[in-house]
């Protein structure tokens, strides 16, 4: 509109110079003509920098945010509640639904007194200050930055967005330790790694400032900050746990792959919030993040059932379901920055690599990771973020510019997975001892045979 209103000035300021010069000596109507074209083109590039300089919170972008918020709500409960819920034992299944429920929402709360001060504010390298706790400051009125200079979002939208990442990376690793973890001690672990670890690397990466953002790290809806760091976690979690009573003697098959198939697939329709949503915009760069979540888990779904007809001489549903996350969880750290057919890659990688992640490396590791949170996040993770570096180039595909390095660029991705897998297991190991010395991590045995159903929570997910 300011555009066009410049435009009609023009029109009108050549047109009274021209009737004014009309009526003079003819020598006289080419200064006047210049001098008023002259003044009009400067009014009009003001008007343009304002333009510009104009910040603009656009309906469809908020409208998407939100959208893209309740989809990673809806990734965590009831996807991945039920993902986890269906794998263990049914007098477990209500026990798993509860930790993902209560883990989520302690988050949520902590996100909001804290948690989202120390991640998103400016103070230094590796976390941020604690100017907005308790969301000081952060108001009706006041915006957050997006990916274009002059874009913003309602601040709230944000804090909301990024409180959901936070809250199902906590729930992811409860599945490490599913059947056998004291509820109280799950919690307590979760509100030291949440503050020590989760912010850190979050505010490393995404914050302003940030330690592995500034390096250069490419990682954009979280393949360090959600699953590499949830997979550790676990992992870690796994080993000081212990093992279930009748690891590798009884059976410990998934009581309802119905409901674990059920679980998969709502993580996967929830996950195109968590991707596409992370570019902050509803523009191109949420499509392009779109369409290789879809790629990417449908190449990995068909690769990891290939797998295991090749290796096991059966596709299973459990393993199409894992296949799928495994893919989701690869093309996360590089959704927004590579092209379709390098995310189609990614994914026939992601379904080989989780395969044996959760086979020959889980025996090597001898952790029992009950759900195979390492298997699946970590491992996936690695693969996604470090490939991110090699698929981003514009030879692949990628967004990357005519100056991209894919050995340095290798090397920065590698880094930032170092830094996130000593983080998170060094707080995991002092957040896991801190609950074993005042609570005690694991219940009794006789609670353990009889599942946590009943003992921890007094009800039973079946009655027959």
């Amino acid at each position: 509109m300011k555009k066009l209103f410049a435009i009609l000035l023009t029109a009108l300021a050549v047109g009274f110079a021209g009737g004014a010069a009309a009526q003079d000596a003819p020598a006289t109507v080419a200064p006047v003509v210049e001098e008023a074209v002259a003044a009009v083109e400067a009014a009009a590039e003001a008007v343009e920098a304002a333009v510009v300089d104009e910040v603009v919170v656009d309906k469809g972008d908020v409208a998407w945010l939100m959208t893209a918020t309740l989809l990673v709500l809806f990734m965590a409960l009831p996807g991945l509640a039920l993902f986890y819920g269906g794998m263990v034992r049914a007098k477990n299944m209500l026990s798993v639904l509860m930790q993902v429920m209560v883990v989520f929402s302690l988050v949520t709360v902590l996100w909001m007194i804290y948690g989202y001060s120390l991640a998103f504010t400016e103070s230094s390298a590796f976390i941020g200050s604690l100017d907005k706790i308790f969301l000081s400051g952060v108001s009706i009125d006041s915006l957050a930055d997006t990916f274009s200079d002059n874009v913003k979002l309602p601040e709230l939208v944000f804090v909301a967005f990024q409180a959901t990442f936070a809250g199902i990376t906590c729930a992811l690793i409860v599945g490490s330790f599913a059947e056998r973890m004291k509820f109280s001690a799950v919690l307590l672990f979760t509100v030291i790694w949440f503050t020590f670890c989760y912010l850190p690397i979050a505010h490393m990466v995404w914050g302003p400032g940030g330690y592995l953002l500034e390096d250069g790290a490419l990682d954009f809806a979280g393949g360090t900050v959600v699953h590499i760091n949830a997979g550790i976690a676990g992992l870690v979690g796994a080993y000081m746990v212990g093992k279930r009573i009748g690891f590798g003697r009884e059976s410990m098959a998934p009581h309802s792959l119905t409901l674990t198939m059920v679980g998969a697939s709502m993580l996967w329709v929830g996950w195109f919030g968590f991707n596409a949503g992370s570019n902050l915009e509803a523009t191109s760069g949420a499509a392009l993040a779109f369409i290789n979540t879809l790629v990417a888990t449908a190449a990995a779904v068909l690769s990891w059932s290939l797998g295991e007809a090749m290796f096991k001489g059966k596709p299973s549903m459990l393993g199409a379901a894992s296949g799928a996350v495994a893919g989701l969880v690869a093309i996360t750290p590089a959704c927004g920055s590579v092209g379709p057919m390098g995310a189609l890659i990614l994914g026939l990688l992601s379904g080989f690599i989780c395969l044996w992640g959760v086979n020959g490396l889980k025996r090597m590791l001898g952790a029992d990771d009950s759900l195979d949170v390492f298997g699946v996040h970590g491992v996936g993770g690695i693969l996604g973020a470090i490939l991110t570096g090699v698929f981003t180039a514009p030879m692949f595909g990628g967004t990357g510019g005519e100056d991209f390095s894919i050995a340095s660029q290798v090397w920065i991705q590698t880094w930032s997975v170092i830094v996130t897998i000593i983080w998170s297991g060094v707080v995991a190991f002092i957040g896991y001892k801190i609950a074993d010395l005042f609570i005690g991590l694991r219940v009794p045995e006789e609670e353990e045979r009889e599942g946590l159903d009943i003992t921890a929570h007094g009800e039973s997910a079946y009655h027959h």
